[in-house]
Formats: structure tokens, C-alpha cells, sequence
């Protein structure tokens, strides 16, 4: 607990001297970068075969992937 604490004292201490600036003539912002929505549109185009898509796997049945059973 004595090292958390001074680690999280050393935190708060760094909020204070953020809180010190003055930021009035400072525009808000939520990113770093002036980016918009980049995404692609959503569109259906051709995909691999699906016999290329599993010809490098090391496991598959024809058809899909298999994997070992996670739950």
C-alpha cells in the first residue's frame, strides 16, 4: 500500500500543476488530430476464396477454422 500511495501522490501532485495553467484562450478539444470519420463505407466486395483462406491454416475441416473450445 506505501508504494501505491506514493505513486498516486506523485499523481495528484501532477493534476495540481496541470490545474495551475491557464487554458481560458485554449480550445476544447476531444482528439489530439483534426480527424473525421475515416471509416470506409461499408460495402460487400470480393473476398478470398474460402479454400486459399484456410489452405495456411493448421487446423480446418473444409469449411471453417477449428479452433479449441475457449469455455
Amino acid at each position: 500500500i506505501a508504494t501505491m500511495t506514493r505513486q498516486l501522490d506523485t499523481i495528484l501532485q501532477y493534476v495540481a500543476k496541470l490545474d495551475e495553467l491557464d487554458t481560458k484562450d485554449v480550445a476544447v478539444t476531444t482528439h489530439p488530430q483534426n480527424a473525421v470519420n475515416t471509416f470506409r463505407n461499408d460495402e460487400a466486395r470480393p473476398s478470398l476464396p474460402r479454400d486459399e483462406a484456410l489452405a495456411a491454416s493448421p487446423r480446418q475441416n473444409g469449411e471453417a477454422f477449428v479452433v479449441p473450445k475457449v469455455i
